[in-house]
């Protein structure tokens, strides 16, 4: 094992170290790696003294006795104190987090609309970090819990670093960054008791929300799909601030920044993702450690929306406001780029721990806006990261940027650059490192006229707070309008104060009257009869997650559980893995046990058998996205008497999965999810009944490795691996079907 990381290491460290500009990054940081796996390293003291036992105190000792142990043991003090000294305070926001490395390329200039080189060049590869976090939980919560998810990318350019700090949700709590401290004290643990953990179904929160009505948008969209994500892979990500781009002409642009990932927007359900919080609390970190491992690199596109200087006051909405969207039909999307992630960490610590962003790390062309949320940010993120990291936290590897660096700035701890020179000031005798003049590409700030009162005020604008949140809810398909229901529900009930529930739902009205009548049966609040603002019925495009879909149908990166037994089918087993494998998704074989389960015909004495990667009671349904099951006589008979075989395809059924059976598993299947209106093949003739695809009868010509993936294919291969790139079966839920199964 150990030979083979060191393998694959040195294979991506010789990759990355071309002469590239992707490579630029991880060159920088060669000099700070050190490779564990080294065959001719041995320990040493962090001042370089090789050791001979870091086992052993040392201490007064014989054969027969152990006496006490001695302070002179320099290298045993120092292992401990190292260890005492390990934690830095973790985030205070978005502690639990994963990242990765990557590359950034535009494929489409903006010169008209900026001079910043990372967005007109398009010759131009530029190395990136990206992290993914939750926000609510602490470094040691799970992945899968309700929560806006982070979106932070750091743009190593060679005009400096440039960070976008942002979601997966478009809009935020607030709108001035003076409540900030407000709104996370409310979402947090409840402070006589330290509970919840990483969640927001607890009086507090709900308490903050229903008198601050400015969140009211932003917590439908938590309450949607889009806060319990399938993986960061499937996410979009939003800057959510609004910046500006100024171009040669000194003219500006507002702009919001997205990124849609290639794979299209999907999402768990809501019991899905509770049992994994359990089962697998880092189901989204090992995830994007997979899909890049299995060279799945993610991809998102890279767009822009624009709004030209001037033109800010002719919309409804402030453009300014954090709360607030720009829909998309008034100002589209213009995709020009593309962010992949191509190389996983070396160590999480160092790399994705130490990583900080800023929203106020900006190059030569890109410039603030007035946005108040994004104001206190430029403050506040620097403030924190020299609480965690201290005072040089910039010259960290992962930190640094690869341009060169140098100013008077000096001392302070844990400095590493050495600079050289007999003064540390400007002006000086030398006239040694002076000021960039802007045709050296010095950062110029743009000149803006500013009027006004020094008040503390909010314009008209920023004082309407619920077209936007009925506009979203509008524009939610069926099952996603049900879902936000639910949400709605499961928190408020974790809410044992009438006050804050009773608030809640009067604060739904204001959206819809059929949601806040549904919500107030299911908690126990008074049924409103009427609601307190008309909805204006709009809808906008992309708000629902269902519109964001791959190009084509993929279940590339999907992972399928192919449950058998002894006595399986060969053929459909084989023919159903080598047809995954060829589309780019990830089977894996599930067994009553792990050692070997033998074909049908095949002896346990002379046959090979196959190992399954994970038996029943070792994995859950819930961490595959599809579930097949191979026929042979034998292997389902054995699976029918198993309580928790049939617990894996019930589960997924519940969790509107496609399911894939054939030949005597067909029975199996119907045993697990026979329900009146629900259809299975009793012939050759390939049945799809809400995301169930069965064939009672297969030839070994119907598994192939080209597959046609189409609603309503004859062939099953093509049949079942469409219905995995649907991810889910909606209609399925719309026919109530799996509060009929018990899982």
């Amino acid at each position: 094992m150990a030979q083979s990381v060191l393998r694959n290491g040195v294979e991506k460290l010789s990759e990355a170290l071309d002469g590239s500009t992707q490579g630029q990054k991880l060159r920088d940081m060669a000099k700070d790696m050190k490779d564990y796996h080294d065959p001719n390293a041995r320990l040493t003291t962090d001042y370089g003294v090789k050791q001979t036992n870091t086992d052993d105190w040392l201490k007064i000792v014989n054969e027969n006795h152990t006496g006490p142990m001695l302070l002179e043991d320099h290298a045993a003090r120092e292992k401990i104190h190292r260890f005492d000294h390990e934690r830095i305070p973790e985030r205070v926001v978005h502690a639990r987090g994963a990242g990765a490395f990557g590359s950034f390329r535009m494929h489409k200039s903006l010169e008209e609309y900026t001079t910043a080189g990372v967005l007109t060049d398009t010759s131009r590869t530029t190395p990136v970090f990206q992290r993914f976090s939750t926000v609510l939980g602490s470094r040691g919560s799970a992945d899968t819990v309700r929560d806006v998810r982070g979106f932070a990318v750091k743009f190593y350019t060679e005009e400096g670093n440039w960070d976008i700090v942002g979601n997966n949700i478009p809009v935020f709590f607030i709108q001035d960054a003076i409540k900030f401290v407000d709104v996370i004290h409310a979402g947090k643990p409840e402070p006589h008791n330290e509970v919840p953990q990483a969640q927001s179904a607890h009086n507090n929160f709900w308490d903050f929300i229903s008198l601050h009505s400015e969140a009211t948008h932003m917590f439908m969209w938590q309450q949607s799909d889009r806060a319990i994500p399938r993986s960061y892979r499937m996410m979009e990500g939003f800057g959510v601030n609004t910046f500006k781009l100024v171009n040669k002409d000194n003219k500006a642009h507002f702009v919001k920044f997205h990124f849609r990932p290639h794979l299209g927007v999907h999402s768990f359900v809501w019991d899905e993702a509770l049992k994994l919080a359990g089962q697998d609390p880092d189901f989204h970190r090992k995830d994007l450690y997979e899909a890049i491992d299995n060279g799945a690199f993610p991809k998102w596109d890279f767009g822009v929306q624009l709004i030209p200087e001037g033109d800010e006051d002719k919309f409804e909405f402030d453009i300014l406001d954090a709360t607030k969207v720009w829909p998309e039909e008034e100002v589209p999307v213009q995709f020009v780029g593309e962010l992949e992630l191509n190389r996983n960490v070396d160590e999480y610590f160092t790399q994705t721990e130490q990583v900080a962003f800023c929203t106020g790390h900006v190059v030569p062309g890109i410039h603030f806006s007035d946005d108040p949320l994004l104001q206190g940010r430029n403050f506040s993120y620097s403030d924190t990261q020299l609480t965690r990291l201290g005072t040089n936290w910039q010259e960290l590897p992962i930190n640094r940027p690869v341009c060169p660096v140098m100013n008077n700035n000096r001392d302070g701890q844990l400095r590493h650059s050495i600079t050289k020179g007999t003064v540390n000031y400007w002006p000086n005798r030398f006239s040694a490192t002076k000021p960039a003049k802007p045709e050296e590409g010095g950062y110029v700030d743009y000149a803006e006229k500013v009027a006004g009162m020094k008040q503390r005020l909010r314009s008209k604008k920023f004082q309407e707070h619920y077209k936007q949140a009925q506009l979203f809810y509008n524009s939610m398909s069926e099952p996603e309008k049900m879902h936000i229901m639910t949400a709605l529900a499961f928190e408020l009930d974790h809410c044992d104060d009438p006050t804050v529930y009773n608030g809640m739902v009067e604060r739904l009205t204001y959206i819809d009257l059929e949601l806040a009548q549904k919500v107030a049966e299911l908690v126990g609040a008074p049924i409103p009869q009427k609601a307190a603002l008309e909805n204006h019925g709009k809808k906008s495009k992309n708000l629902s997650q269902t519109e964001i879909q791959p190009r084509e149908p993929t279940i590339a990166t999907r992972r399928v559980a192919i449950i058998i037994a002894d006595g399986y089918d060969p053929v459909a087993y084989n023919g159903m893995v080598a047809a995954l494998k060829a589309a780019g998704a990830l089977p894996y074989t599930i067994g009553p046990r792990r050692s070997n389960v033998y074909a049908a015909g095949e002896s346990k004495e002379a046959g090979k058998g196959k190992q399954p990667d994970h038996h029943l009671e070792g994995m859950r349904s819930t961490m595959f996205d599809s579930i097949f099951v191979p026929g042979g006589a034998d292997s389902i008979a054995t699976l029918r008497k198993n309580g928790r075989a049939l617990h894996w395809v019930r589960e997924a059924y519940a969790h509107l999965k496609a399911i894939g059976g054939t030949g005597e598993a067909v029975e199996f299947i119907k045993d697990a999810c026979a329900l009146p209106g629900m259809d299975f093949s009793t012939s050759a003739e390939v049945v799809d009944s809400y995301g169930v695809v069965t064939a009672a009868k297969v030839m070994p010509e119907s598994f192939k490795e080209t597959l046609k993936m189409a609603k309503g294919a004859k062939d099953f291969v093509d049949a079942y691996t469409f219905e995995i790139s649907q991810h889910k079966n909606f209609e399925r839920e719309l026919k109530g079907f799996p509060m009929m199964v018990a899982f």
